[in-house]
C-alpha cells in the first residue's frame, strides 16, 4: 500500500509540472542554477589541483625550487617580459651557491633576458628569451622534440646555440623543425640546435609559459647584459628523494650565509608548493561553492512560496479528496512529494548543466575541470532535501485544510 502510495504521489508530482510547466519552470531554475554551479566550482577546483599535482610530479618528488620572494606575473600581452615583476632576484654567486650545496645533484638558473629576437618572419613581442644550463631537461623531465640541449661543453657557432618551445619555432621559422636556422639578439646569432616538446601549462602556476620561450646558455644571457639579467628561479634536484628536505635546508643555510644572515630567498620543495596550493585551492573552492549553496537556499524559500500559492489554488481538489476518504497524512504527503520530485528534477538538470559547462571550459581554456560523483551525489541530495524542507510548511498547510470549507472555495 504505501508503494502505491508513493507511486500515486509521484504521478500526482508529473501531473503538477504538466499543468503547469511555466510555474514548475520557475521552481526549479534556481535549483538547476545552484546545482550546477555548486558542481562546477568543485569540479574546477579539483581539476586545478590534480593539474598542479601532476606537474609538480612529473618534476619529481626531490625537485627543490629557490625563487626571489618579491615575484609576481601580471596580466599584460603586448610583451612576455612585461608581465613579470621582480623586486629581488638572484646572481651568479646565488647559482654557484646552489651547485656546490651538499645533497644537490643538480641545479639550472632561469634567468630573464630582455629584449627581442628576431627571426627570419620578424620578431614576436610574446616570445621571451631564458638563460639556464644544461640541465634543465633532466630537471623538469622535459624532452626534445628535434635536436638536441646545449651541453656546457658546446661549440656550434662558438657558443651562440639555442633550444626554442614549440609556439616559437612556428612564429620565428614558420615550421616545426627549423635547425640550423638563425635569429638575432642583442647584436649577436645564434643558431637553433633544438625544439623542445610542447610543455603542458599549469593554470595558476608561477612560470611563463615555456612554448614561448627560447633557451641559451645562461653565461652567454650575463655576458649579453653585463651581467645585469635578473635569475628569478633556480631549479635544484636532491640526490635522492630521502635528502630532499636536508638539501633545501642546506641551500636555504647556504644563501642566507651568503646574503649576511638573510636571504630574501624562499626555498621550496614539491610537495611543499603542492600542498600549499591544495589549501589556496581548497579554500577558495569551499568558499565559493558556499556562496554558490546560498543560491539553493534562495531556491528552496522559492520553491516554498509557489506551493503556497499553489495550496491556495488548489483548495477545490483538496476539499474533494478530503471527502472521499483522504486523510491529512495522505495530503501532507502529496504536496511533500510534488516539491521533493520538482526540486530532485531541478538537481538532475543541473547536473546535466554542469556537465556542459565542463564541456565548454575545456574548450575554450587549458583547464581540465574534474567532476566526482561524490559531488553530483551530494548536489541531488542536496536539492532533494530542500525540496522536502520547504515543501513542508506548504504541505501541512494543505493537510489542515477543512473539507467543507475546501469545496465551498471557487
Amino acid at each position: 500500500m504505501k508503494g502505491l502510495a508513493f507511486l500515486s504521489n509521484i504521478k500526482a508530482g508529473l501531473d503538477v509540472i504538466r499543468s503547469s510547466k511555466s510555474r514548475s519552470l520557475s521552481m526549479m531554475l534556481g535549483i538547476v542554477i545552484g546545482v550546477a554551479l555548486i558542481i562546477s566550482v568543485i569540479a574546477i577546483g579539483t581539476g586545478l589541483k590534480n593539474q598542479i599535482s601532476s606537474q609538480i610530479h612529473h618534476y619529481g618528488k626531490n625537485i627543490i625550487i629557490v625563487r626571489a620572494s618579491q615575484l609576481q606575473f601580471g596580466s599584460s600581452k603586448s610583451n612576455a617580459l612585461s608581465t613579470l615583476n621582480i623586486t629581488s632576484s638572484m646572481g651568479l654567486k646565488d647559482i654557484q651557491t646552489v651547485q656546490k650545496v651538499y645533497g644537490v645533484a643538480e641545479s639550472a638558473p632561469l634567468t630573464l633576458v630582455p629584449g627581442e629576437p628576431s627571426g627570419v618572419y620578424g620578431s614576436n613581442p610574446q616570445t621571451f628569451i631564458i638563460g639556464t644550463s644544461s640541465s634543465l631537461p633532466s630537471l623538469i623531465n622535459q624532452s626534445l622534440a628535434y635536436g638536441s640541449f646545449f651541453s656546457s661543453s658546446s661549440n656550434n657557432n662558438n657558443g651562440y646555440v639555442a633550444v626554442l618551445g614549440q609556439n616559437v619555432a612556428t612564429s620565428l621559422f614558420k615550421e616545426n623543425a627549423p635547425l640550423g636556422s638563425s635569429f638575432s639578439f642583442h647584436g649577436q646569432t645564434f643558431v637553433v640546435d633544438g625544439v623542445f616538446n610542447n610543455f603542458n601549462a599549469t593554470p595558476l602556476d608561477a612560470q611563463a609559459n615555456f612554448n614561448n620561450a627560447i633557451f641559451i646558455p645562461n653565461n652567454l644571457a650575463e655576458a649579453l647584459t653585463n651581467n645585469t639579467a635578473p635569475t628569478y628561479e633556480i631549479l635544484a634536484r636532491a640526490s635522492s628523494a630521502t635528502l630532499t628536505n636536508v638539501a633545501a635546508s642546506n641551500i636555504k643555510g647556504a644563501l642566507n650565509t651568503l646574503h649576511g644572515g638573510v636571504s630574501n630567498l624562499s626555498v621550496t620543495t614539491g610537495n611543499q608548493n603542492l600542498t600549499s596550493d591544495s589549501t589556496i585551492l581548497n579554500l577558495i573552492t569551499s568558499t565559493t561553492a558556499g556562496a554558490a549553496a546560498i543560491s539553493l537556499l534562495v531556491a528552496g524559500i522559492g520553491i516554498m512560496n509557489v506551493m503556497l500559492v499553489s495550496v491556495s489554488e488548489r483548495v477545490r481538489e483538496i476539499g474533494i479528496r478530503k471527502a472521499v476518504g483522504a486523510t491529512n497524512r495522505q495530503i501532507r504527503n502529496q504536496f511533500i512529494a510534488e516539491a521533493s520530485f520538482i526540486s530532485l528534477i531541478g538537481g538532475i538538470l543541473g547536473v546535466i548543466l554542469a556537465f556542459l559547462i565542463d564541456a565548454i571550459i575545456r574548450v575554450v581554456s587549458n583547464l581540465t575541470p574534474d567532476i566526482t560523483w561524490p559531488s553530483v551525489v551530494v548536489s541531488c541530495g542536496i536539492s532533494l532535501i530542500l525540496g522536502i524542507v520547504f515543501g513542508t510548511l506548504p504541505a501541512i498547510k494543505a493537510s489542515r485544510k477543512d473539507p467543507i470549507e475546501a469545496l465551498r472555495a471557487e
